[in-house]
């Protein structure tokens, strides 16, 4: 067991630090049900795909080829859907929306688990910062397009980080979405991984106004991994982060237990517009939870993808 590990011991529902995504579903019973994961071929991606389709599942897998897929796929057991969806590219989102309709069923649980980390130099999509686009954007048009195909008790799970507090005191700076003044890799981060909460306070409060009763939608903090969204940092931290593992990092099937958590337990159910860490719920920066922010990343989001050719 890690040192943190064992500092932070359980939450008050019995899962903690160290509990595993088999421990986080045991007793689920997932035969019948449909779930999409971001991100299948390799690390917390992976993890979740294999446990969910332990547990019974249909998965819907995505990577950012339909070959990545299938590969991470190969040496799993259970009834997949490879799919590819490259979050920074609009046109591969948007297929992928269009393959899955057409090839699965209502989905119980859409998982927003993929993203990208610690880009080095300030870089743009459509005017978008390019995590800000790749980890929200990108997963704003996906699970918009899915909302029709979402099961009455469909849940939206997305992963986003304690990563947030690196984010400016004042949140997402709407008059600086390029990213391109006072560009900081971790910072750029910080400020993606807070649209991903702004954006799941935001769904869930539409899905509790006008969707269907029981839907819901919780983000999350995984812990600290050493996976391959690692790659950008340089190489001295992840020498660090290598070193550190064992005392202070969170193993991969650790990392997949909140998001599988809550993608599948009768314990979260009824909640939404959550925020979890370890299994349990934690508090967010005062940023994470103002809504006006919320429904105006919202309205930018809906303009810039009105743009979209």
């Amino acid at each position: 067991m890690s040192i943190i590990a064992a500092l932070k011991g359980k939450g008050p529902n019995g899962l903690g630090f160290a509990t595993t995504a088999e421990e986080a579903t045991a007793g689920c019973d997932l035969h019948g049900k449909t779930m999409l994961v971001t991100g299948c071929n390799s690390g917390l991606g992976r993890e979740t795909v294999r446990v969910l389709a332990l547990r019974g599942a249909r998965v819907v897998a995505t990577a950012r080829t339909v070959e990545k897929a299938r590969e991470a796929l190969a040496g799993l057991a259970g009834d997949f859907l490879p799919v590819a969806c490259e979050l920074g590219e609009p046109a591969s989102v948007r297929a992928c929306v269009a393959t899955v309709k057409a090839g699965a069923g209502p989905l119980d649980a859409i998982l927003c688990n993929a993203g990208v980390m610690a880009i080095p130099t300030p870089q743009q999509k459509l005017g978008w910062e390019l995590h800000l686009f790749t980890n929200h954007i990108g997963h704003f048009i996906l699970v918009t397009g899915l909302l029709d195909r979402l099961a009455p008790a469909g849940r939206v799970v997305v992963t986003a980080s304690r990563a947030h507090h690196r984010a400016p005191a004042i949140g997402i700076d709407f008059d600086n979405l390029s990213g391109e003044r006072g560009y900081a890799p971790m910072k750029a981060y910080g400020v993606s991984k807070l649209a991903n909460i702004l954006f799941t306070r935001e769904l869930a409060r539409r899905l509790g106004g006008g969707g269907k009763p029981g839907q819901t939608a919780n983000a999350l903090h995984p812990g600290v991994i050493s996976t391959n969204i690692t790659r950008t940092i340089p190489q001295l931290g992840q020498l660090a982060m290598r070193a550190l593992a064992p005392l202070m990092l969170k193993t991969i099937p650790q990392g997949a237990a909140t998001q599988c958590y809550l993608a599948t337990s009768p314990a979260v159910a009824q909640i939404t517009g959550g925020y979890f860490s370890d299994c349990n719920p934690e508090e967010t920066t005062a940023a994470g939870r103002d809504m006006g922010m919320a429904a105006r990343l919202w309205q930018e989001s809906e303009a810039l993808v009105a743009r979209l050719p």
